[in-house]
């Protein structure tokens, strides 16, 4: 897992040098497809579950799991998600990140800072003897702690030889509860906080799950290993929460 995790981080890395105003998202999806495959990579969402593409690319007010498309086209101040997960050696890594694309309101700089510092709220309490719903709890009092809401319709999860394993690891609810956590056990924890209200929808495609109140949204995610000294993240990178 370590090595399928690395070469997530690395198309992450890869891709801050990339996004820029002006491109598509049907190009974003073309690079993470190449730089997937000349690296010994299988993009692990394409064709899963019939999803057309290599990556998901969700665009401000879009949550997750936007189908990337030609006419799709970044602008200046937007931000944008992309979530990437690898087959390689059996098995899977699998990581989101939103970048800003160019210049970004303070208020969006604000969101994922935010995200980004949830995420790393719940990882802090991947412990072995704490409950699932430590790592969900510090992530929901966070965010809402800085006035932002988190979706409740979509979750973490469990990640080792399938991409998507037990348990589900949601990002809201009381600490606490759930199964105990153990050494071992890999973890895909990904906080989707809105800058609204969380309600959200998803669009006629079938996948896309957008804002119903059309505010923007961010994604950040890696995937975790709970060890004797606590969490190792997997898909660690060089990129700050904005950038």
């Amino acid at each position: 897992m370590r090595i399928s995790s690395r070469l997530v981080a690395e198309t992450h890395e890869h891709l801050a040098g990339f996004i820029k105003p002006g491109i598509s998202t049907a190009d974003i999806d073309r690079e993470v497809e190449t730089f997937i495959t000349e690296h010994g990579g299988i993009p692990a969402f394409k064709g899963l579950y019939g999803f057309p593409a290599s990556a998901c690319i969700s665009v401000e007010e879009e949550v997750v799991h936007g189908i990337p498309k030609k006419d799709r086209i970044l602008r200046e101040g937007d931000i944008v998600t992309v979530d990437i997960g690898v087959l390689q050696n059996g098995y899977y890594g699998d990581s989101a990140y939103t970048f800003p694309v160019g210049q970004i309101s303070a208020e969006k700089r604000k969101l994922l800072q935010v995200t980004w510092e949830s995420l790393h709220k719940g990882i802090e309490q991947a412990h072995a003897k704490n409950r699932l719903t430590d790592i969900s709890h510090a992530i929901q009092v966070h965010a809402e702690k800085h006035g932002f809401s988190v979706v409740r319709e979509l979750v973490g999860h469990g990640i080792g030889k399938d991409l998507h394993e037990d348990p589900q690891v949601p990002n809201f609810g009381a600490p606490g509860k759930g199964p105990r956590l153990k050494k071992g056990f890999a973890l895909a924890i990904e906080p989707m906080i809105n800058m609204g209200d969380m309600a959200v929808r998803t669009l006629s495609d079938d996948w896309t799950v957008v804002t119903v109140d059309g505010k923007p949204s961010a994604h950040f995610e890696h995937t975790i290993v709970i060890s004797e000294d606590g969490p190792e993240i997997l898909t660690k990178h060089h990129l700050s929460p904005i950038g």
